[in-house]
């Protein structure tokens, strides 16, 4: 049990102190970068109409595909315990290669790259 409280103690307080250092480091050298609202990639104060580039897009829906990989794969330490092991991790290594073939595909395409 005293091991238990040591470790939420000691969860909750690193918690706290990067929060508040979250909180203070960028007061200390405010400039209208920092000040200014960010907007997914837009100028928050131009015109609404403009066009907009489909890479930022991209770029969000690979990192929702990838986050997406990591819920799937979290019930693997559970899974590690079922009667026939070796069925989740093909299932996870097929997974963990899609990804990666899907990763390279985009990356050979240039669907990576941010600026032209």
């Amino acid at each position: 049990m005293n091991l238990i409280m040591f470790i939420i103690t000691m969860t909750a307080l690193i918690s706290l102190i990067l929060a508040i250092i979250s909180f203070l480091l960028p007061m200390l050298k405010p400039n209208n970068e920092k000040l200014s609202p960010f907007e997914c990639g837009f100028d928050p104060l131009g015109n609404a109409r403009l066009p907009f580039s489909i890479r930022f897009f991209l770029i969000a829906i690979l990192f929702m595909l990838f986050d997406l990989e990591i819920a799937l794969l979290l019930p693997l330490p559970w899974a590690d315990q079922l009667n026939n092991p070796i069925l989740t991790i093909m299932w996870t290594t097929i997974i963990i290669i899609l990804l990666t073939l899907g990763l390279i595909y985009e990356w050979l395409q240039g669907g990576l790259e941010w600026a032209e």
